[in-house]
C-alpha cells in the first residue's frame, strides 16, 4: 500500500473514531478519566517505588534496621496508589466496553431501519450475504477500536507526564525517553500500514463466505435435488480457504510486529540503567531517581501497547465503516406523503394505474436498465375482482408490487381512491392494501403470532373470521395446540398450501380494502381456491368485500373475476370478460388453454396441500 493511502487509512480511522466519540461523549469522558487516573498512578508509583527503594531500602541495609513507621508509611503509600489504580481501570473498562457495545447496538439499529426504508430495487442488487454482513460483522469491525481507545488517550496523557517528569529528573534520561517513545508509535504506524490491505480482504471475504454460506443453506432444496452438495461444498470450501489464508497472513504480521513493540521498551529501560549508571556515577542523579526512572519504563510497556491497539484496528475500522456507511448513504428509499384515505365505514377502494411505465436498474451504472411495464392503464372498481393473466415474465407481478408500492413507477401514476400512494402515509397504505405473494413467508412463531403480527384489533375472533376466509380454519384446529402451534422457521412444519392459507389469513386479518393476490393459491386445490375467491368476493359476516387484483393462471380462478386484463411483454393488450377475452384474444385463448391443459395433465399425479420432510427440515411441495 502506498504511503498516501495509508495516510488517507490513518485520516479516515481517527475520523470514524471522532463520529464514535461525537455519539458518545459522556461515557467517552467517564472511560478517558478512568484510563488519565490510572496513568498518572503509573507514574506515580515509579516515583514511589524509587522513593521506597532510595529512602527506605539502602538507607536499611547500610544501617541493618528498618524503622516500622517509615515502613508503614512507604506500604501505606503504595497501597492507596493500587486502589486508586484499580479505580482507574473498572473506569476505562466500564466505559469502553459500554461505549463499543451501545455503538454497536446503534449501528445495527441503523442499519436494519435502512434496509427496511430503501427500496426493492436496492436490495435486488445486493446479495443476502452481504447485508448480513454489513449488519452484524461490519458494524461489529467498525467499533473494535473502541476498546482500546480510551487505554490509548490515557496512555498519551501519561505519556507526556512521563517525559516531563523525566525532564526534570535528568536530561540524559529524558533523551532515552524521547528516543524510545517516538520509536513506539513509529513502529506501531508501519504496523498500521502493513496491516490495512489485510484487514480490507479480510473483511470482504467474511461477507462473502457469508453469502455463498446463505445461498447455499436457502437453496439447499435445489442443491440436494439437482446433487449439487460436492459442488457447493467445493465452492464455499474455496472461499472459506481464501478467508483463513487472508487471517493467516494478519496473524503472521502481527507475529512479526508484536514481539518488536514488546522489546522496544525492555531496551529502553536497558537503556535507562546503562546511561543512569554512567549519570549516578557522575553524581548527576541518585538511586532513587535511577529506580524511579527504570521502573516507569518497565511499567510502561504494557499501556503504551494500547496506541498499538488502537492504530492495529483502524484498518480493520474503516474496512468496516465503508460497508456500514455504503448502506447508511444510499440513495433510492421511497419517502412517502402526508395524504390519508378518508372513509366514514370500511369500504372496498379503487386502484388506479394510468400510463404507468417501470424498469429495473442495472447492477451497474455503465450498462442500460431493463423496461419491464409500458403504458400500463386500467382500473380495478371498488369492489370489484379483476385478473391478471399473462405468460412468465409478462409483467403480473410487477404489476402487483407497484399496486402496494412495493416499487415506485418510472412515469405515470397508481392511485387508491384517486390518490397518487405515493402522497399517502406510511400507515394510510399500509392499513388499506394487503398483498400475499407468490411464495409464502412464515416467522418461526405461533400461528395466532403470524396472523395478527402485534396489530391493535386483532383478537382471537378475527382471527379464526380470518382463517375461515382462507379456508385454513379446519388444519388450524387439527394443529395439536391450535391458533398456539409453533410453526417452525419459514413454516416447515406446514405444506405449502397451508402456508400460502395463513398468509393469506394474515392479511385478510387487516380488514384491507385491496387486496393483491400474486398467484398465492397456486398449491392449493381448484376447489379450495374457488371457495376462497367466492369468500372474499362475498364474506359471510356480511363485512364489505375487498376490491380483488388477482394473478391468475387457471381457468376457474380467472372466470370468477368481473374483468381480466391480458398482459403481453410488459403491457395491456387486451382486457374484459373471461368470456370475451377466449372469443377475441387468440393469445389469451392460447394462454388459457395451455394452462388448463398443463393442470389437467399434473393434477392426476399431484396431492395439494402435502409435503413430504426431509432430513434437513425442507419439504417438497407444490408449485407451478
Amino acid at each position: 500500500m502506498a504511503s498516501g493511502t495509508s495516510r488517507d487509512v490513518l485520516g479516515s480511522g481517527l475520523r470514524v473514531l471522532g463520529r464514535a466519540i461525537r455519539e458518545q461523549p459522556r461515557i467517552f469522558a467517564v472511560a478517558v478519566t478512568g484510563s488519565v487516573l490510572f496513568g498518572l498512578m503509573v507514574i506515580a508509583s515509579a516515583y514511589v517505588v524509587g522513593g521506597v527503594v532510595g529512602k527506605v531500602v539502602v538507607p536499611a541495609l547500610a544501617r541493618g534496621s528498618v524503622a516500622g513507621g517509615v515502613l508503614a508509611l512507604a506500604a501505606a503509600a503504595l497501597f492507596g496508589i493500587s486502589v486508586l489504580r484499580v479505580v482507574g481501570i473498572f473506569g476505562r473498562r466500564l466505559g469502553a466496553g459500554y461505549m463499543q457495545f451501545r455503538l454497536q447496538a446503534t449501528y445495527r439499529r441503523r442499519v436494519t431501519r435502512r434496509y427496511l426504508e430503501l427500496p426493492l430495487s436496492w436490495h435486488h442488487r445486493n446479495a443476502t450475504g452481504t447485508l448480513l454482513s454489513n449488519a452484524n460483522s461490519d458494524v461489529e469491525a467498525a467499533w473494535y477500536p473502541i476498546a482500546p481507545l480510551p487505554f490509548a488517550v490515557g496512555t498519551l496523557v501519561m505519556l507526556v507526564g512521563a517525559v516531563v517528569s523525566l525532564f526534570f529528573t535528568d536530561w540524559a534520561l529524558a533523551l532515552v525517553g524521547l528516543a524510545v517513545f517516538p520509536a513506539l508509535f513509529a513502529l506501531n504506524v508501519v504496523y498500521s500500514r502493513r496491516m490495512a490491505p489485510r484487514q480490507a480482504r479480510a473483511q470482504r471475504l467474511r461477507a462473502e463466505v457469508s453469502g455463498i454460506a446463505h445461498e447455499s443453506f436457502d437453496g439447499a432444496l435445489v442443491v440436494k435435488t439437482m446433487g449439487r452438495e460436492a459442488q457447493e461444498t467445493d465452492r464455499f470450501a474455496a472461499r472459506a480457504g481464501e478467508l483463513r489464508d487472508a487471517l493467516i497472513a494478519v496473524g503472521r504480521l502481527r507475529g512479526v510486529f508484536d514481539p518488536m513493540l514488546e522489546t522496544l521498551p525492555s531496551l529502553g529501560t536497558l537503556a535507562v540503567l546503562v546511561v543512569g549508571a554512567l549519570r549516578l556515577r557522575q553524581g548527576a542523579i541518585d538511586v532513587t531517581e535511577l529506580v524511579s526512572v527504570a521502573f516507569l519504563f518497565t511499567v510502561l510497556a504494557f499501556p503504551v501497547r494500547a496506541i498499538g491497539w488502537v492504530l492495529a484496528e483502524l484498518p480493520r475500522s474503516v474496512a468496516g465503516w465503508d460497508r456500514v456507511r455504503r448502506v447508511l448513504d444510499a440513495t433510492g428509499e421511497m419517502p412517502y406523503g402526508e395524504a390519508t384515505l378518508e372513509s366514514a365505514v370500511p369500504a372496498p377502494a379503487t386502484l388506479g394505474f394510468h400510463d404507468v411505465h417501470f424498469g429495473y436498474e442495472p447492477a451497474e451504472a455503465h450498462l442500460p436498465g431493463t423496461e419491464v411495464l409500458g403504458e400500463v392503464t386500467f382500473t380495478v372498481p371498488a369492489g370489484k375482482t379483476v385478473a391478471l393473466v399473462g405468460s412468465t415474465g409478462a409483467g403480473k407481478s410487477t404489476i402487483a408490487s407497484l399496486a402496494v408500492r412495493l416499487v415506485d413507477p418510472r412515469a405515470g401514476t397508481v392511485t387508491l381512491d384517486g390518490v397518487d400512494v405515493r402522497e399517502l402515509t406510511a400507515a394510510s397504505l399500509a392499513s388499506a392494501v394487503a398483498l400475499v405473494a407468490q411464495v409464502p413467508f412464515v416467522f418461526d412463531d405461533t400461528v395466532r403470532a403470524n396472523i395478527t403480527l402485534d396489530r391493535p384489533g386483532i383478537g382471537d375472533e378475527e382471527v379464526w373470521a380470518a382463517l375461515r376466509l382462507a379456508e385454513a380454519d379446519g388444519f388450524v384446529a387439527a394443529l395439536p395446540d391450535g391458533l398456539d402451534t409453533m410453526v417452525g422457521e419459514r413454516g416447515t412444519s406446514l405444506s405449502g398450501g397451508q402456508r400460502q392459507r395463513l398468509t393469506l389469513a394474515r392479511a385478510i386479518a387487516g380488514r384491507p380494502r385491496l387486496l393483491v393476490l400474486d398467484d398465492a393459491t397456486s398449491a392449493v386445490d381448484p376447489r379450495v381456491e374457488a371457495a376462497i375467491l367466492a369468500g372474499l368476493r362475498a364474506p359471510a359476516d356480511g363485512a364489505a368485500p375487498a376490491s380483488i387484483l388477482v394473478v391468475a393462471y387457471r381457468r376457474a380462478t380467472i372466470a370468477l373475476a368481473d374483468e381480466v386484463i391480458y398482459v403481453e411483454q410488459g403491457r395491456v393488450v387486451a382486457r374484459g370478460t373471461h368470456a370475451e377475452l377466449l372469443a377475441t384474444v387468440p393469445g389469451y385463448t392460447d394462454l388459457v388453454t395451455a394452462y388448463e391443459q398443463a393442470e389437467q395433465e399434473r393434477e392426476p399425479h399431484q396431492t395439494y396441500d402435502e409435503a413430504t420432510p426431509l432430513a434437513s427440515g425442507l419439504e417438497i411441495e407444490v408449485d407451478r
